[in-house]
This record gives structure tokens, C-alpha cells and sequence, in this order.
């Protein structure tokens, strides 16, 4: 067994990674597609005219305490950089931190379940880099192709687009609530599901529809993810709050009063780029709360809407309309 309490919420703060990061250039290269300028979900060299590598790495301690299913969530968060990118998952090293008392088979069955998310995902996992440390860590470093034609990035929002978002609400939420031993088995199997899910599905049912822009919303909160794709495209969000999808459990632990330990470091991120308009407590808190393996934020021509949403239901895939694009900056949420 684990000791919980990790995931997407251990991120380090994004107000802070934008200060470490701000005077760093890599090198210039004509064939880097995507790299610091702007940041996305992974980067992507190209290789030639049809081809694109794309290359991600995740990793953070356990937000549960069963082996097989941290491996599976970690692995499922890492992968979907991949997806969030229009990308297909190609291969995968583990990178792994365990204390050398945790007994052996609690490590086999983290990167057990890995590799089996890997297989799913298309990919590989061919092996890894593994050190002694006292907290339990474990992602992926990964790669995927993707035409260079094709790539999505974050910074392409257009004034007019409809926004959607392909996972619910609240897994930070929920897994706190959990460990207070205030949420009930079915809403934390609902959050589990909701981890364990790879963004594979919603991105092959979405590539037809060539969308604008995609992230996938995870650490930073909703709100934060918004306020990225908002700034680099240089367009202000408009989030629907009544139509802000929860998890089960994930409002009711917000009026608990309960927040994982990124939610202040996600308000402070999006202090003055944010306009809440009589939205209540809990839902900004939903909104606040960090993601692990959350699902992909879509900026999406208006007119490609309908057929989206109806491809989606005949795939038995979760989408809601949350939102949409319009001329000007920041992140505004009406009631």
C-alpha cells in the first residue's frame, strides 16, 4: 500500500514555473515545431515533411493507495500530453523514485499496470530509469508522431469558437475527500474511472473536426488551463459556470469547505486574469482544483459543433459544451 496524497496537486506552482522558466531559450532549431516559445502540453521536432516526434514527460507521487492503479493513472496523465497534441502514443520510459523498503511487489505492480496503459494507448513501454528516494514517485517520459501539418497547440483559440471539455470535474476534489474518509465508494470509483481513462478515444472521434486549439486540463485547474490557451492566443474565455461538468461527490466535498493543496497556488496563477461573475463558492472551487488525468479543453469553429457533440454521443464519449471565444483577454465566467 501507498502512503495518498499526490497527483496532479504536487505539480509545482505555475506563477512560479512561468518566473523559473522566463529566461531560459533553448536552442534554435528550424525543425523544433514546439518548444518555449510558446510552452505547450509536449514538445515536437520535426523529422521530415510527413512526420513529427512528439515528446512529454509526467510524473508525481500517488494520489492512491493501491500500486496497480497509481501505475495506471500515471501513466494514462503522462499519455494524454501525447493526445493533447494530436498525436498517437509510440513509446514510453518509465521514471521512478521508491524507497528500497517498499516491497518489490508494490513496485511490479505500479509499472505493471503502466505498461498494460501503455499497451492500450498503441505504445510501448520499453523500459526506464529508476532511483532511491523516500516518497514514492512514478511517470513517463514519452513519445508520439503526428503529421506536422496536424499538431494542435493551445495558442490557436479563435474568437467565435465553441469550448468544450471531454472529462468532468473534481478528482482532486473527490481523492481529498476520500482520505478525510468523507466520500462515498461509488464517487471514488467514479473518480478512478475518470483517471484510469486515456484521452485516446476523444482525440481520434475529435481529429476529423480540426479543432483551433487543445489542452489538456490537469495541475493547473481549469481555470489555469483557460487562462494559458486564452493568453497565447491572444482571445478572452468565456466559461459557462452553470454548465461546468462535475464528477459525483466533487461539489458536495466543495462545500465541505474541502481543496486539495494546489487549489491557492491555481487562484494565485490566475489572479487579475479572471473575472468571476456571481459564480458560487463551490463551483469555483471545482474549477480551481487540480486534475490528474483530466480530459481535454477543445476551441472548436461553431459551425463543426453539433456534428462534434452528436460524433461523441454515438461513441459513447463524455463531452460538454462549457464555454466559447470572443475578441479581447483573460478568462471571464458568467453565472
Amino acid at each position: 500500500m501507498l502512503d495518498a496524497g499526490g497527483g496532479c496537486a504536487a505539480k509545482y506552482a505555475a506563477g512560479r514555473l512561468e518566473e523559473l522558466l522566463a529566461g531560459f531559450v533553448p536552442a534554435s532549431s528550424e525543425d523544433l515545431l514546439v518548444g518555449l516559445s510558446p510552452a505547450d502540453d509536449a514538445a515536437v521536432y520535426r523529422l521530415d515533411d510527413e512526420r513529427a516526434l512528439v515528446f512529454t514527460t509526467d510524473f508525481f507521487p500517488p494520489m492512491v493507495d493501491d500500486p496497480a492503479l497509481f501505475g495506471a493513472i500515471a501513466a494514462a496523465n503522462a499519455l494524454n500530453d501525447i493526445f493533447a497534441m494530436g498525436a498517437r502514443p509510440l513509446l514510453a520510459l518509465s521514471i521512478a523514485a521508491f524507497p528500497e523498503e517498499l516491497p518489490l511487489e508494490t513496485v511490479r505492480a505500479i509499472l505493471d499496470a503502466s505498461a498494460e496503459k501503455v499497451a492500450e494507448a498503441g505504445g510501448v513501454l520499453a523500459g526506464g530509469h529508476t532511483i532511491r528516494d523516500d516518497t514514492p514517485k512514478y511517470g513517463l517520459a514519452a513519445i508520439g508522431t503526428v503529421r506536422p501539418d496536424a499538431i494542435w497547440r493551445k495558442n490557436e483559440a479563435r474568437p467565435g469558437d465553441a469550448l468544450f471539455l471531454t472529462k468532468p470535474l473534481g478528482t482532486g476534489l473527490v481523492l481529498t475527500a476520500a482520505h478525510k474518509r468523507a466520500a462515498r465508494e461509488e464517487e471514488v470509483a467514479a473518480a478512478v474511472e475518470s483517471m484510469t481513462e486515456l484521452n485516446g478515444r476523444a482525440a481520434e472521434a475529435l481529429r476529423p473536426f480540426e479543432p483551433n486549439a487543445v489542452t489538456d486540463v490537469s495541475g493547473f485547474g481549469l481555470f489555469g488551463h483557460a487562462r494559458e490557451m486564452a493568453e497565447r492566443s491572444g482571445v478572452r474565455i468565456v466559461l459557462d459556470g452553470g454548465s461546468l461538468p462535475a464528477l459525483p461527490g466533487a461539489l458536495a466535498a466543495a462545500r465541505r469547505g474541502l481543496k486539495t493543496g494546489g487549489d491557492q497556488r491555481n487562484r494565485e496563477y490566475v489572479a487579475g486574469f479572471l473575472t468571476l461573475d456571481g459564480l458560487s463558492d463551490d463551483l469555483s472551487t471545482l474549477a480551481f482544483d487540480p486534475q490528474t488525468s483530466g480530459g481535454l479543453l477543445i476551441s472548436l469553429p461553431p459551425q463543426r459543433s453539433a456534428v462534434l457533440a452528436a460524433s461523441f454521443q454515438a461513441e459513447d464519449l463524455f463531452l460538454a459544451l462549457v464555454g466559447r471565444v470572443e475578441q479581447g483577454n483573460g478568462v471571464e465566467v458568467v453565472p
